[in-house]
């Protein structure tokens, strides 16, 4: 019997699978098993589940979080404190800063570090989204959240150059996140350390 696994199609399939995130080969490889062993109802709500989540869900016309809406619920939210704006390099990083519960207040989401190596400049992030934000509202401090990676550091201190001569004042993540820490894995409690300590940038 032929091994079904070396179909052209079946191996495209494994290969998509495989160039997600934090997926393996072997992983890909049983993903794949299993989408071929639902049923045509089940592959279909899965095939409409992924298009309507990649047609209807895009960056807020504010901050740049994920969101089905034009602004997102925390942009939107009158409770939180407009005066402070925590600026995270992802989406995803807003989570953990929101589940700590230390800060009640707006973010703002750059999409990427600055790397002259692999060609990311300013221009590529969210940075005058920012500095409009700071000069349009009454913002009396930022935040920067960013990776603490040498990326992450160079990119905090690129925008705080740019926030300074604004009168705000510029703080960076305190002891408790160790250089290198992809900020989606930090636990609660380093991050409500990290924000209690944060100094001045």
């Amino acid at each position: 019997m032929a091994d079904f696994s070396q179909l052209p199609v079946y191996a495209n399939l494994v290969d998509r699978v495989h160039a997600l995130p934090s997926i393996g080969r072997k992983t890909a490889d049983k993903i794949a098993y299993h989408i071929i062993e639902m049923s045509d109802q089940d592959v279909e709500r899965l095939v409409q589940a992924i298009q309507d989540a990649h047609q209807r869900i895009h960056r807020c016309s504010v901050c740049g979080n994920y969101t089905d809406k034009d602004v997102c619920s925390i942009c939107s939210d009158p409770s939180r404190d407009a005066s402070t704006i925590c600026v995270v390099t992802r989406p995803r990083d807003i989570i953990p800063f929101d589940k700590s519960r230390e800060l009640n207040c707006k973010f703002h989401v750059l999409h990427g570090l600055l790397s002259p190596m692999e060609g990311i400049t300013p221009d590529m992030l969210t940075i005058d989204q920012l500095i409009n934000r700071i000069k349009n509202g009454d913002v009396k401090e930022v935040i920067m959240a960013t990776d603490p990676s040498v990326s992450g550091e160079a990119t905090a201190m690129f925008i705080s150059k740019l926030i300074k001569p604004l009168g705000v004042r510029v703080t960076r993540l305190g002891y408790g996140i160790s250089i290198g820490t992809d900020l989606q894995y930090a636990d609660t409690m380093t991050i409500s350390r990290s924000i209690q300590y944060r100094n001045e940038l």
